[in-house]
């Protein structure tokens, strides 16, 4: 009945831990990966005038001028790297169904530093590739020696993340240039997932588009600003790629939502830094709280940290979790192992309390 393309996808185990927590009473919820604020009163204002002034046809497909041009002036300003090409896309959700749409086919490898954001593993599939899944264990980082054994003649593709989802790793400059290096050698196009890049808590920004050509840059404005309903996020890279993954937005999701792409303009304008402040207060508090409990790696961005389980395995670990009111989510979820567990400290400071708690209290 159903396509062979589908058949090795499956419910997200982030769905599965919100579909228990409709049957707690008042969770302590450390498993939702959204900001705990909304989208700041500026933005909203700019989307509902835009909606009151009829903004509300389809855009050019390819995504407003003035986005545009805001995109590049950030980039610009913040890496120094001016793209060939810029797209707007619904959501970098969007942005990567459409990057491996047009770049991968059965036969092609792409290598996935493990752990790994859900959607990498299981687009792979549904586009046919070959995930290869690159052991960052027991540091987290992705790193050119590390890489190196898992690339063949068939190896397309290379996803990084950074700041990371699950775990809040930042990569290097040093290191990305390593990389860059290794991937120049092989031909290898990285596609660059930096959703979480306005919340780094101890460097300053840096990308792999900066050291490398062959790179498809993401980012959108879900986590920046919280709108992560509105959809809209943006590609850049070089200009044959962009142009073919424009003409499959085309035929696909057309374009991204016309008010939100106004409100994205005011988003670059206005920046995120006190939400970033506050952000890594709540890195510091849980941090602080599991360290001398918990074997854990400090993040140094997103909203994420990735304990490792002391003495079982991460999913018996979080159902114990759950049985005591406490919401978090297994690492298989996000690795092929199954030893550590993600929190998402995008919480309330006694939500995130409550639930150091519950957590010391089950080791």
């Amino acid at each position: 009945m159903f396509a062979d393309r589908i058949s090795d996808l499956d419910s997200s185990g982030i769905r599965k831990v919100f579909d228990l927590a409709q049957k707690l009473k008042n969770p302590v919820n450390l498993s939702i990966g959204q900001p705990d604020f909304d989208v700041p009163a500026e933005l909203r204002k700019v989307a509902i005038d835009a909606i009151e002034d009829g903004f509300n046809s389809y855009t050019p497909t390819q995504g407003i001028p003035e986005l545009h041009t805001a995109i590049r002036s950030q980039l610009l300003k913040k890496y120094n790297y001016n793209p060939d090409k810029v797209l707007v896309t619904s959501g970098v959700s969007g942005a990567l169904l459409l990057c491996l749409q047009c770049l991968v086919q059965s036969g092609d490898e792409v290598l996935i530093p493990d752990p790994y954001f859900v959607m990498y593993k299981h687009l792979t599939n549904l586009c046919q590739a070959k995930p290869v899944y690159v052991d960052t264990y027991p540091d987290l980082t992705i790193t050119a020696e590390k890489l190196e054994p898992y690339i063949t003649s068939k190896t397309k593709l290379l996803f990084l993340n950074t700041p990371s989802n699950p775990c809040g790793i930042v990569l290097e400059a040093n290191n990305l240039k390593e990389i860059a290096s290794l991937a120049k050698k092989h031909n290898i196009i990285i596609i660059t997932d930096e959703i979480y890049d306005e919340f780094l808590y101890d460097q300053k920004p840096v990308s792999i588009a900066q050291y490398y050509d062959n790179v498809i840059l993401l980012n959108g404005f879900s986590k920046s600003v919280a709108m992560t309903g509105w959809r809209v996020g943006y590609a850049t890279g070089p200009e044959a790629i962009i142009e073919k993954m424009t003409m499959l937005q085309q035929y696909s999701f057309v374009c991204a939502p016309s008010f939100a792409q106004k409100a994205a303009v005011k988003a670059i304008e206005r920046g995120s830094e006190n939400e970033r402040q506050i952000y890594r207060g709540k890195r510091d508090r849980i941090y602080n709280g599991l360290k001398d409990v918990f074997d854990v790696v400090k993040p140094g961005g997103a909203f994420y940290i990735f304990p490792k389980v002391p003495d079982s395995s991460a999913s018996d670990f979080v159902e114990r979790a759950i049985e005591n009111n406490l919401l978090i989510i297994p690492g298989s979820v996000f690795s092929e192992q199954d030893t550590h567990f993600r929190i998402s400290y995008a919480a309330a400071d006694v939500v995130i309390d409550r639930g150091i708690e519950i957590l010391k209290s089950l080791v």
